[in-house]
């Protein structure tokens, strides 16, 4: 009796870890690409408000306001809009910024006022985190284009990998046309 309870008991302390284990897995997204620009310029179009205009948001979408505060612990305001969609906005706080070479910030749901607001407000995926820390990597190249790596960590699921993913490809298809 004693050796079943052990094994009992053993079982649950297994299945715990591994539901643990289940329950802390996140996931990422990087994507990259080669532009035909050097650094600085993308640098530019990544940090200057006018020029993120260009270019946030999906095709379709615009970005009528954006605001930069371009330091360790400040902020950008960005917001996109299409019609027939609400206007969604998001706060990037930087945690690292190293021109030309890196930038770090975490991505939350804003209303147009910088306000924290509940991304499913929005419609979004209920496993969509209030906040997803995005880190950006900019290498010169030899040809004197520039390697963009831009990554975003911490989503509960797949699917919502998939969704940031098609975005994401877009937003950075926008990014790539603006530097020509």
């Amino acid at each position: 009796m004693r050796r079943v309870f052990e094994k009992l008991v053993l079982g649950v302390i297994l299945m715990a870890a591994t539901m643990e284990g289940a329950m802390a897995e996140t996931f990422n997204l990087t994507l990259t690409r080669v532009i035909e620009a050097p650094a600085e310029a993308v640098w530019r179009a990544l940090t200057e408000a006018e020029a993120i205009k260009q270019w946030w948001g999906p095709r379709g979408f615009t970005a009528p306001v954006v605001e930069t505060d371009m330091r360790v612990g400040g902020a950008t305001l960005v917001c996109m809009t299409a019609p027939g969609f609400p206007v969604m906005c998001n706060s990037w706080t930087y945690t690292a910024l190293v021109p030309n070479e890196r930038m770090a910030f975490d991505n939350g749901w804003v209303d147009e006022s910088g306000k924290v607001i509940d991304p499913t407000s929005l419609g979004l995926p209920s496993d969509i985190p209030a906040v997803v820390p995005h880190v950006l990597e900019l290498k010169t190249l030899p040809d004197g284009k520039t390697e963009l790596s831009w990554s975003e960590f911490g989503y509960a699921s797949a699917e919502t990998v998939a969704l940031s993913r098609m975005g994401l490809e877009s937003v950075l298809d926008k990014l790539v046309a603006s530097l020509r």
